[in-house]
């Protein structure tokens, strides 16, 4: 009977976890479940003797790997998997897998409540403005970009997208307007919805001088990973560029300044103890 672990500081919805269950017991096997377990000492404590491990942003490094002496696999309800460390998976004889596109919906759909919530001024009583006729710009075109593309049509926008490794000729024929460079998307566009993974190409290359080439009344929407924008820059730009708004479902490390500095302007909701504070 192998042991699977169900890892995850920010839990999956009950009817996901019951899913997981039957599917787990109905094989034979035991269900371990791990939830909002915040300190670190909890997750390596919980991995030993697990043969299998299902986690969602939940970090799964050298140290959680050394503990975990029977693991097997390690399975990223997501898209990414950069927060688990693949060399010493690899060097613990560790498979690592993903779920790509599963959830890809959920996040496009996501990414267009925050762009109408920012639109209409985070719902403060004034009109705020309309997303239809707005150009915006997707970068990346992966399943969550498409769907974004999808629904955009719905609010009649007018959709252009970036990806270095998807073919013009794909996101044409999908009525998308592809553009040259990731520069040329922020320059035409009054939203922009991101979709890029954390790599090392990728990582802090959201920055002053990308940001500063979008058009006046801009809003960037994040939804993609945290470490992709460079924070510093960004809060520099804000301070100077007082048109400028960033949503974001993925906490920034200097998410108080952030919200402090950029009341009204600014969102992140990856924890409901924060929403007053940021709204506010």
């Amino acid at each position: 009977m192998a042991k699977i672990l169900v890892a995850t500081d920010k839990p999956f919805a009950a009817i996901a976890v019951n899913g997981i269950r039957e599917v787990v017991e109905g094989a034979g096997d035991e269900l371990i479940l791990l939830e909002k377990y915040g300190e670190k000492a909890k997750l390596l404590e919980a991995v030993k003797e697990v043969d299998a491990i299902i986690i969602r942003s939940d970090i799964i490094d050298a140290e959680v790997l050394e503990a975990a002496k029977e693991l097997k696999i390690v399975v990223r309800a997501g898209a990414g998997y950069d927060n688990v460390d693949l060399a010493a998976a690899t060097a613990h004889n560790v498979c690592v897998m993903n779920t790509p596109g599963q959830n890809s919906n959920a996040v496009a759909e996501l990414a267009f409540g925050m762009m109408v919530m920012a639109a209409r001024n985070f719902y403060n009583g004034t009109s705020g403005k309309e997303l239809k006729d707005k150009k915006l710009g997707i970068h990346a075109y992966g399943n969550v970009g498409r769907n974004v593309a999808r629904i955009a049509k719905g609010f009649g926008m007018e959709i252009y997208a970036f990806d270095a490794f998807c073919p013009a000729e794909v996101i044409e024929a999908d009525g998308v307007k592809p553009v040259a460079s990731v520069e040329e998307l922020y320059a035409t566009c009054d939203v922009i919805s991101l979709h890029i993974p954390a790599t090392a190409e990728t990582k802090n290359s959201i920055n002053y001088e990308l940001v500063n080439k979008m058009p006046k009344g801009g809003l960037l929407v994040n939804t993609a990973r945290k470490e992709v924008i460079n924070e510093a820059e960004l809060i520099k730009l804000m301070e100077e560029r007082a048109d400028l708004k960033y949503v974001t479902d993925i906490m920034p490390v200097a998410n108080e300044e952030f919200a402090t500095k950029f009341a009204g302007r600014y969102f992140s909701t990856p924890r409901k103890e924060y929403f007053k504070p940021i709204v506010g």
